[in-house]
């Protein structure tokens, strides 16, 4: 299987990966059909497990190849992922401020962005899509860092780039549920709730393919694409993951299952990649 994968071509690659975390966003919104709602501690423990993921990755598939690959260049190694990390809280940031959008779990008043009339579910698709945006642009990075011939010694191999796929992937599963299950308390239909659920990951592959293309075309902005996705992913733990897992009274759990999703995703970058 894995030699099959490693000889497909970077964006075909990037495409199965993209597909792969948006599936997974669509497991968690599948469980609308089971149940009307799940239990609120197992939520908070799964959105701190997603919170050490992504800064889990971050680091260590993201930021730490960026100076590498920026090594032995004229500007200092640490230059170009200061400033793609930078670049990408703020791409985050300015789209947060104009992109309408609802929080889960947020009343229709605390609506962000600009003004709009749009339906609640319209402005809860959007806001996790917002956050599925940088996810997806890790994954095609990855995997057109890979296909760069950048050495495996500097963390761009492919067997980094498929375990970023598979952390994001698995914390995708809460996102899903976190778009569907609120829906389902409004009223919804289990069918309707599990479709607005996946089509919040839906961006996911539409960005691996953007990030993976663009790397390739021009490598150069590798180290900052790289720091650009680190930047964008910490911005959605920070804004959005972190506050909402401690929102409630499982503080404690949250935040234990947030170190225990950053050893999930170091032990699994560093035994694959």
């Amino acid at each position: 299987m894995y030699a099959w994968f490693a000889d497909l071509d970077a964006l075909t690659q990037s495409l199965l990966a993209g597909l792969f975390t948006w599936s997974v966003t669509a497991l968690g919104a599948g469980l609308v059909f089971f149940t009307r709602g799940v239990n609120r501690a197992f939520l908070d423990a799964m959105l701190g497990f997603a919170a050490g993921v992504m800064i889990a990755a971050s680091f260590w598939s993201l930021l730490v190849p960026a100076i590498e690959l920026a090594e032995g260049q004229s500007l200092p190694a640490w230059l170009p992922a200061a400033v793609g990390f930078l670049a990408g809280g703020a791409f985050l940031r300015l789209t947060d401020a104009l992109l309408p959008h609802l929080h889960p779990g947020a009343l229709m008043a605390d609506a962000e962005g600009v003004s709009t009339s749009w339906r609640r579910s319209t402005l809860l698709v959007l806001a996790i899509t917002l956050h599925n945006i940088p996810e997806g642009l890790a994954v095609g990075v990855s995997f057109g860092a890979a296909a760069a011939g950048t050495d495996p010694a500097l963390g761009s191999s492919l067997g980094g780039a498929i375990a970023l796929a598979l952390g994001i992937g698995l914390q995708n599963f809460p996102e899903g549920i976190a778009v569907a299950m609120p829906l389902r308390a409004d009223g919804l239909s289990p069918r309707r709730c599990f479709w607005f659920g996946q089509l919040s990951g839906v961006v996911e592959p539409v960005a691996a393919l953007l990030g993976a293309g663009a790397v390739m075309i021009i490598r150069p902005i590798l180290p900052y694409a790289l720091a650009f996705a680190a930047g964008a992913m910490i911005f959605v733990v920070i804004e959005e993951l972190i506050p909402e897992s401690q929102r409630n009274a499982h503080a404690d759990l949250a935040t234990t299952s947030a170190l225990v999703g950053f050893v999930f995703m170091m032990i699994l970058d560093v035994a694959l990649g």
